[in-house]
């Protein structure tokens, strides 16, 4: 071990020492940002200065896949036992990394919004094993990797402004750890069942060793064994259940990932691990008497579980009976759609729900554009709550297409979204009233 890691682990144990401390000297301080109750939002704070600082001087530090490659290498040279806490391949990370960087840059000027993001991702990080101390190291390889990049033309103030970024987004995360220490920061499971569902499509169904409790429309993280430190969402397919088993459906995206090694390398008596559920995607106390529910291909998994909701409450109170649900369920092809016994037999049984079946556009269409025109079409948009659940860019094309359809935004529920900008369907220009989209209501897994 060198000098540095000997440093950086002397650190982490004065850290956890002075966490201790403070919490038993002082209850109402929050360790993990050394001030009272006060959310970084609320601190003296000029973030849209420093916003203007860093967007006019981003060419001096970019590209930003640069940037990221060179605090890496500088986070792994000073402290090269921190590598083991990351996947073997760091393109992904870098990708997810990269996506947080543009999301703390375009939401400095609503600093509430980056405390409320940044607190989930500290919640979740608790798998990862990150611990405060990780973080200003962290902090200190940024710094380092921005005096490569700009090189003599960086300066004090340069460095200021990201650190102060970083800062906010830091503070949040921790806070974010604190708070969940009540749970565990993730779920060993066994796997109990694995079913194909054509060639790259599998349904898995998990045992955790310890109670898992989430609600209908949440998702959670899942690790395979074969692949540690390396985490994917996935919609928990089934509600909550008395045998405690999970159901995932996972569609094989390409080689050496997370959803190669479930779908094609994965076999009951495996283990995987599970991260805390999370997620928006929920029916609430009472279910508004007309609900559209819009998933694509395995999003479906997320509005199985909502229906299996659904159908409980009507079965324990006749008077919902009365409530109108349209599923519209999109795959490309067709008949890729899969698990479609179950929901046949379960339109059969109830004449509230209507399911809708969605095939990609044609040649010249967008992929979701019949999608999205079937869901606007549907009657009137002015009524109810529409849930969506899919890949992020059918998430932006629907969400844009119900908004500019005359759906209010409010009532559009997702998961938050990784930064990108809405994709607005053709047809809309010659559907639904005109005028400009606005941005989703809720901002999701990728």
């Amino acid at each position: 071990m060198g000098a540095e890691d000997r440093t950086y682990h002397s650190l982490l144990a004065r850290h956890e020492a002075m966490r201790l401390r403070q919490q038993l000297l002082s209850p109402g301080k929050d360790p993990g940002t050394g001030h009272g109750g006060r959310s970084p939002a609320e601190e003296t704070y000029d973030a849209a200065a420093d916003r203007q600082i860093i967007l006019r001087d981003l060419d001096l530090v970019g590209p930003l896949d640069e940037l990221i490659t060179d605090l890496y290498r500088a986070l792994f040279a000073r402290h090269p036992s921190l590598r083991s806490l990351f996947p073997a391949t760091m393109a992904f990370q870098q990708e997810h990394l990269a996506r947080a960087f543009w999301y703390l840059i375009e939401h400095l000027d609503r600093p509430e919004e980056i405390t409320a993001t940044f607190t989930r991702l500290g919640r979740d990080h608790r798998k990862l094993g990150v611990r405060p101390a990780q973080y200003a190291a962290f902090r200190d390889a940024l710094c380092e990797a921005l005096r490569v990049r700009a090189g003599e033309y960086g300066s004090p103030e340069l460095e200021r402004a990201w650190t102060r970024m970083l800062q906010l987004g830091i503070t949040a995360m921790v806070r974010g750890a604190e708070s969940a220490l009540h749970e565990p920061p993730c779920w060993r499971a066994a796997v109990t069942g694995h079913r194909m569902c054509g060639p790259d499509l599998a349904v898995l169904r998990l045992l955790p060793h310890e109670t898992f409790r989430y609600r209908a429309g949440q998702y959670a993280s899942l690790e395979s064994a074969r692949l540690p430190h390396t985490w994917r969402p996935y919609y928990l397919a089934e509600g909550p259940g008395p045998d405690g088993e999970v159901e995932v459906h996972v569609r094989c995206t390409g080689p050496g990932g997370v959803s190669e090694m479930l779908v094609h390398r994965t076999a009951p008596g495996d283990e995987v691990r599970l991260g805390p559920p999370r997620g928006d995607l929920t029916l609430g106390a009472e279910a508004p008497e007309t609900l559209r529910l819009v998933a694509w291909d395995t999003g479906w998994a997320a509005m199985k579980a909502l229906l299996q909701e659904l159908d409980g409450r009507v079965r324990r109170s006749p008077a919902q009976r009365a409530r109108r649900v349209r599923l519209f369920l999109g795959a490309d092809p067709l008949s890729g759609l899969h698990d479609t016994g179950y929901l046949a037999g379960l339109e059969q049984r109830h004449s509230w729900l209507t399911v809708v079946p969605a095939a990609a556009g044609a040649p010249g269409e967008g992929t979701y554009d019949r999608l999205v025109l079937a869901v606007t079409r549907s009657a009137p948009l002015t009524e109810g709550r529409t849930l969506v659940a899919g890949p992020p860019d059918m998430v932006r094309t629907v969400t844009a297409g119900l908004v500019h359809a005359g759906h209010s935004a409010d009532r559009i529920v997702h998961d938050p979204l990784p930064v990108g900008p809405p994709v607005l369907p053709r047809f809309t220009e010659r559907h639904g009233p005109a005028g400009d989209f606005l941005p989703p209501g809720r901002q999701v897994p990728a």
